[in-house]
């Protein structure tokens, strides 16, 4: 196979010095007579000449490249958040590496170092680190990090977060205005400060409507099965299971987002059990397939793409703006109303 071409091999190619084939092909406002500009560029298409775009990064110390690490690419809600980002990116002129972290720590920890590597300055993050001293380490060597999702709030980074709390005080005050008050709580580990909010607007919403919570109505999945990752779906389908072993049934059940409802509501299909005649479920996040699925899905707004978009610009103005501070963008919830419940009223 040839080898790349290089500038070096333009250079010879027209006659010139590397440094005026380098100015040219930068698009440097250096003088270069009309003529052999022309000619350089013509001989780097002829010879298919490929930019160094990290060579060029490191001697002008600025980039076009910015890193995305999220736990799940699987999860619609990242794959519409990333979509926000990329679009954005795109339009100012940025390239998006993006990182599957597999909602493991250690590797969320590989790919910041990797980006580090690889002269990526910027880095819009949905960690699931619980420490955060990589994450430090990372902002002290002038890295800037943008992060989303979830909160961590002794790191001096920009974030764009959401009203978990206000939006599971929402849902759940949905279901107690219908009429019910059993509510089951069925939840992926909460391990994420943003299950963690959901779970206490939820615990809120029952002390505001004088409802007292049933600890066992409170299921908590596990991630693993026989040591395997098991997704949201799966999880969904293994707490109701579990939540069905014993009479009597709540009325109603809360998932902390909407891949969790799914499976709530294919496992409840499986045992014959009428959604929402027989029991009513809401989710969180109003993924695309929330209107898709029948009964379609009452559930919490989350606005993802914007997320995305917000994000990246806020990155950017920080890679482009040393003097900008960190700070923090909250979005709010709003209900949206289905056919996934029944008034008791």
């Amino acid at each position: 196979m040839n080898k790349p071409a290089t500038i070096y091999d333009i250079a010879k190619h027209v006659n010139a010095s590397p440094a005026t084939v380098s100015r040219v092909l930068s698009n440097s406002n250096y003088p270069v007579r009309p003529a052999l500009a022309e000619k350089i560029r013509k001989a780097a298409k002829e010879l298919n000449y490929t930019p160094n775009s990290i060579g060029r990064q490191l001697k002008t110390n600025k980039t076009s490249t910015i890193g995305v690490i999220i736990p799940s690419i699987t999860n619609p809600f990242y794959a519409a958040v990333v979509s926000g980002i990329e679009e954005t990116a795109s339009e100012q002129g940025y390239q998006v590496l993006l990182c599957n972290s597999q909602n493991d720590p250690e590797l969320e920890l590989q790919h910041l170092r990797n980006l580090q590597e690889n002269q990526v300055k910027g880095v819009i993050l949905s960690s699931i680190i619980d420490k955060n001293d990589a994450l430090q380490q990372y902002l002290s060597r002038g890295y800037k990090v943008v992060t989303i999702d979830q909160n961590h709030p002794d790191i001096n980074t920009c974030r764009i977060n959401f009203d978990y709390i206000k939006g599971g005080a929402i849902i759940a005050a949905h279901l107690l205005e219908q009429g019910h008050r059993d509510i089951a709580f069925l939840s992926a580990p909460l391990d994420r400060p943003s299950r963690q909010l959901i779970y206490q607007g939820y615990a809120e919403a029952l002390h505001i409507h004088e409802v007292e919570m049933d600890q066992s109505r409170v299921l908590i999945s596990s991630p693993t099965d026989a040591g395997k990752p098991i997704s949201e779906f799966q999880q969904g389908k293994q707490l109701t299971r579990q939540l069905l072993q014993s009479k009597p049934w709540p009325t109603a059940i809360l998932a902390s987002n909407d891949m969790l409802a799914f499976g709530v509501m294919n496992e409840l299909i499986n045992h014959g059990i009428r959604v929402p005649e027989e029991m009513s479920v809401v989710g969180f996040d109003n993924l695309e397939f929330a209107e898709i699925v029948a009964p379609a899905l009452t559930t919490i707004e989350q606005p993802k793409q914007e997320m995305g978009a917000i994000a990246c610009r806020m990155l950017i103005d920080l890679l482009n703006n040393a003097d900008n501070q960190p700070g923090e963008i909250m979005l709010q919830p709003q209900l949206v109303e289905r056919k996934s419940v029944h008034s008791l009223i």
